[in-house]
């Protein structure tokens, strides 16, 4: 009986931002996935990362104004994307998927949210086809934003990997929502003597176009400068 008791006030409780950030499988599925990505010499995908999509999925919805349940929601799905890199990196947005439901279940979250976290956490990868909500629009925009140096492990890399050159070539980085304008703008600065503006394109132009999409979703313009240059 006390057993089913403590489950049960598990239960009840109310779940939040703060909790998820703290929870230990939350946590070692983030690092195991990081991990993972790292021996496959991929740029940072590890609690960095996640803090930084979480946190300007959040600030893209709440400075547009959409209710506090998709700011939060935003956040959570920001958090967890990538968990399925622990899996593989092939269709690691769907495995992500279902290993958030998992956490966010044992959390205590409603059904109905734990599914908006999943449609965004799928739609991600922005060869995934149409943007259902403003949850999933932010988180890929999002993601798809977090373009700087400091997400290079080794910059011994550099001269080699394509990626992480323009990773580390980008010594700024700056997303800025301004809703009177309807304007989403991501503002870099990097420093061609490590990389070409035309190599950015060569490895994000997709990622561009899917944030032009997202942005729509939002009732907003996408806008990419780089090097006080507008370029989309």
């Amino acid at each position: 009986m006390l057993q089913s008791g403590l489950l049960q006030k598990k239960t009840d409780a109310k779940p939040s931002l703060e909790a998820l950030r703290s929870n230990e499988k939350a946590r070692l599925y983030i690092e195991l996935a990081d991990r993972y990505l790292e021996s496959l010499g991929y740029t940072e995908h590890g609690f960095r990362h996640c803090d930084i999509v979480s946190r300007t999925a959040d600030n893209i919805l709440k400075k547009l104004s959409y209710p506090e349940k998709d700011v939060e929601l935003a956040a959570v799905a920001g958090f967890l994307h990538d968990v399925g890199n622990m899996l593989g990196r092939a269709h690691h947005h769907r495995m992500g998927a279902l290993l958030a439901k998992e956490v966010l279940e044992e959390l205590g979250y409603e059904l109905r949210d734990i599914g908006k976290v999943m449609m965004a956490i799928i739609i991600h990868e922005e060869d995934e086809g149409s943007i259902p909500d403003p949850v999933a629009a932010a988180l890929l925009i999002a993601d798809k934003s977090d373009v700087h140096r400091s997400r290079v492990r080794s910059p011994s890399m550099v001269g080699t990997d394509i990626h992480d050159r323009v990773n580390y070539a980008a010594t700024e980085s700056e997303l800025s929502v301004e809703p009177d304008k309807k304007l989403i703008t991501l503002s870099l600065v990097i420093d061609t003597r490590i990389s070409q503006v035309i190599e950015y394109f060569e490895i994000f132009l997709s990622r561009m176009t899917a944030c032009r999409k997202a942005a729509k979703v939002l009732g907003c313009e996408f806008q990419l400068f780089i090097n006080n240059t507008r370029l989309a």
